[in-house]
């Protein structure tokens, strides 16, 4: 064999390296293009969907944005406020004391099996919990507004029937 032949496998693999490592840098500077493109037009890629909690988890709330409303879920049966109520309404409150809203409204759910008037009281009752945790926090009775229990529909999240929803108002 001569020189040339036993270098032909290095020769090709050096060739292959190559164009892996070419291709690697290429499709790097495109990310990093689309990714400065993105972000320059004010967009952003689009937050992957949380899983939903599980039914059975009894509690807890969801964070929004102020002038969204927040939701926080109760317990089957209970009227007890969530552990992590205090973090969840904080938006709502600091909009409320900062005085980019005038008042919160809240709304209790229920659903529309058992007994109607019991559920629509526990329903009051869970709003009242909201009130008072509103009322300890600093705000006058004045800043909030109580909405008639409300019974959900559809079939979904069994914990959207256990739910109070406290949005900001102008």
């Amino acid at each position: 064999m001569d020189d040339d032949q036993q270098n032909e496998p290095g020769l090709l693999l050096a060739w292959i390296l190559g164009i892996a490592v070419t291709i690697a840098i290429v499709v790097a500077v495109l990310t990093g293009v689309l990714g400065a493109l993105n972000s320059a037009s004010g967009s952003s890629p689009a937050p992957a969907a949380a899983a939903p909690a599980p039914a059975d988890k009894p509690a807890g709330g969801t964070a929004a944005p102020a002038d969204a409303g927040v939701k926080l879920y109760f317990a089957s049966g209970k009227a007890e406020l969530p552990a992590d109520s205090p973090a969840t309404l904080a938006p709502l409150i600091d909009a409320l004391k900062s005085g980019k809203a005038k008042k919160l409204v809240i709304s209790g759910y229920h659903d529309a099996t058992g007994d109607p008037a019991q559920n629509a009281e526990l329903a009051k009752q869970r709003a009242f919990a909201v009130r008072d945790a509103l009322t300890g926090a600093g705000l006058t009775a004045e800043q909030i507004e109580l909405s008639k229990p409300q019974e959900t529909t559809g079939g979904g999240d069994e914990r959207e029937a256990r739910r109070v929803e406290v949005s900001a108002q102008q």
